[in-house]
């Protein structure tokens, strides 16, 4: 069963254009999907409404074929573009806090990954770089043991030093049954950890293949050269 699936999703905010526009999609389990394309293509939009923080404005979207709602809090581990962690909190407490909320919650893993980055436990958010947030908050992302991991721009605004340990986490903490979608437009810095992707633009789906696909089908370029091309095409007018 696909634990991603959407049948003419379609979301129009208030008087403005199609965020999406009856896209058809499904993701299975086993693998890491970018979903890449321009800001304002769609993405967090539809990593929202998986998240069932928004609603569809036609179409539907399953998570493990249920709807959004109680039941896929479970399977999905969510990741937003922005940094939501309370600056008075120290990581313990927010260990506390995913512990409590979340009963796959793997508390063990995350401190191991704390002490990894050398983070102590007793720090608080806001005596934190923001690339110390950025991690700390994707370690309780990726300490979960979910079915779906749906990570919005997580290495969008943070060192290359970062962003290698961001993508090394992400690489060795899912569960190989589970399925991970990467939202990013840095094609070139996450194209090493994907197996598969989907170029999204103006809330339409325009190419959807495995990695190896597209470097077979074009002459061994790369993701990013490939999305490059994709993209120069589609603003030439």
């Amino acid at each position: 069963m696909a634990i991603l699936e959407c049948k003419g999703l379609t979301k129009r905010y208030s008087g403005a254009s199609l965020a999406l526009d009856h896209i058809d999609l499904t993701v299975e389990p086993g693998g890491i999907v970018g979903l890449l394309g321009p800001n304002g293509s769609g993405k967090s939009t539809l990593l929202k409404l998986a998240n069932g923080l928004l609603t569809p404005t036609e179409g539907e979207i399953r998570i493990g074929g249920y709807k959004p709602g109680a039941e896929t809090k479970k399977l999905i581990s969510y990741l937003p573009e922005r940094t939501y962690l309370a600056d008075w909190m120290r990581a313990s407490q927010l260990m506390d806090m995913f512990e409590d909320f979340y009963d796959d919650f793997d508390r063990a893993r995350a401190e191991q990954m704390l002490q990894h980055m050398n983070i102590p436990a007793k720090m608080r958010i806001k005596e934190m770089s923001k690339g110390t947030r950025e991690k700390v908050q994707l370690i309780l992302v990726m300490s979960r043991r979910a079915k779906l991991y749906l990570l919005d721009e997580p290495i969008g605004g943070v060192d290359p030093a970062t962003r290698d340990y961001i993508l090394h986490t992400i690489i060795h903490n899912y569960d190989p049954e589970a399925a991970v979608v990467i939202s990013t437009h840095l094609i070139q810095d996450v194209e090493k950890v994907l197996d598969s992707v989907i170029f999204i633009q103006n809330g339409h789906i325009i190419l959807r293949s495995t990695v190896d696909q597209i470097r077979s089908e074009h002459e061994g370029k790369s993701v990013d050269e490939v999305f490059r091309e994709v993209f120069r095409c589609s603003y030439d007018y």
